[in-house]
């Protein structure tokens, strides 16, 4: 039925011609990036005296005197082997916040243009656009958090730039149905970002996968959830290579420092811890899941795609809140966000946190 509404709107364009080019600011297309010394140069040598680095070494235990890799090529063949996709089609950020707001700076002309966000969603879209001065358009997910066809629908009708879909959404931590996203990526005239954060967690193939299909596609992931790097402040954004070209045209020189790329590349050759925490994590969740609804001031537990569950609770989720607080327990309140109305989004712990956030709550109970 989706398919069928989508199919008659005068909007359907096919992916394969879209010109990208005519997405990105003119003054972008035309500016000449900054050289760095380590662009102008790679490799070793015995003497380097082009960066003004500090010959001497450095204060600490551990030798930073050198400029990192402004294109983190190490790491990205790590990540392009794990996730099978080209070095060419990954962009390395400071979190996935820097991806966001480079790809706002990229296609949005201040005080013209528009992003297009899905509520409830990560609020970190609406930062970058009120950053950046781009207007927002806002689409509100249904009431259990989907895709209908009035809301693609309505995406598609958006004269919006970029529309960032959250999938596992965030707070609500569900999927959003794969044949809508695609409809969208089919028929949106902008950048469609499909944010991926929790996709570890999530028995469903990563966008990553069909790259090569859509021009206009760009996923985010990070290092922050599954891989237990949120310190190390590293995301990934994953595209063509075009586009991943012009982020990094406009990134600053070295924006991943070199104790992040060391680090993450150790992490991602420790691929068994990896899957050790993730199934720990995911057996965790299953448990909250079982356990939560016998509490008496749970009213709904919601499924979830994520490391996280939104709970609603009655009568007063705030009140729950800061009880838990009380009781040194920080969840995250999620009562102001539009279709979240008495509701905590509770983090999996540990076991044994788990536990004491149950014990907690049947205490209030």
């Amino acid at each position: 039925m989706l398919i069928e509404v989508i199919l008659h709107s005068s909007f359907f364009i096919r992916p394969s011609l879209m010109n990208l080019d005519s997405l990105i600011r003119p003054n972008i297309r035309a500016m000449k990036p900054y050289a760095s010394a380590r662009d102008e140069f790679q490799g070793t040598a015995q003497v380097m005296l082009d960066a003004n680095e500090n010959s001497l070494g450095s204060v600490g235990p551990q030798a930073f005197n050198r400029y990192p890799d402004p294109l983190q090529r190490a790491v990205k063949a790590e990540v392009a082997k794990l996730k099978h996709v080209r070095p060419e089609q990954i962009f390395l950020g400071n979190g996935s916040d820097e991806a966001i707001d480079l790809l706002l700076r990229l296609t949005c002309v201040p005080g013209q243009d528009s992003i297009a966000i899905l509520p409830p969603t990560y609020g970190m879209y609406e930062v970058a656009a009120n950053l950046n001065d781009v207007a927002i358009e806002r689409i509100p997910l249904t009431g259990d958090f989907q895709l209908s066809a009035e809301v693609i629908n309505k995406v598609l009708a958006s004269d919006a730039k970029v529309v960032f879909l959250c999938s596992p959404n965030n707070p609500t931590g569900n999927l959003l149905h794969q044949d809508a996203i695609e409809q969208i990526l089919r028929g949106f005239r902008g950048i469609v970002v499909v944010d991926e954060a929790y996709v570890d967690f999530a028995d469903a193939p990563s966008w990553t996968t069909r790259l090569d299909e859509f021009a206009n596609l760009v996923v985010l992931q990070t290092f922050s959830k599954a891989w237990g790097m949120a310190g190390l402040r590293l995301g990934m954004a994953f595209a063509s290579a075009e586009l991943i070209g012009y982020l990094n045209k406009i990134k600053p020189p070295y924006n991943i420092s070199e104790a992040t790329q060391q680090h993450a590349f150790a992490g991602l050759r420790d691929a068994a811890r990896f899957e050790q925490m993730r199934q720990e994590l995911l057996t965790g969740r299953a448990w909250l899941q079982q356990q939560l609804p016998a509490v008496g001031i749970v009213e709904e537990v919601f499924p979830s795609d994520a490391n996280f569950l939104l709970v609603r609770f009655r009568p007063d989720a705030t009140a729950v809140y800061e009880y838990l607080l009380g009781k040194g327990i920080v969840v995250r309140n999620r009562t102001t966000q539009p279709g979240c109305a008495g509701c905590l989004r509770l983090t999996v712990g540990t076991p044994a946190e788990n536990e004491q956030l149950l014990e907690a709550l049947q205490q209030f109970a």
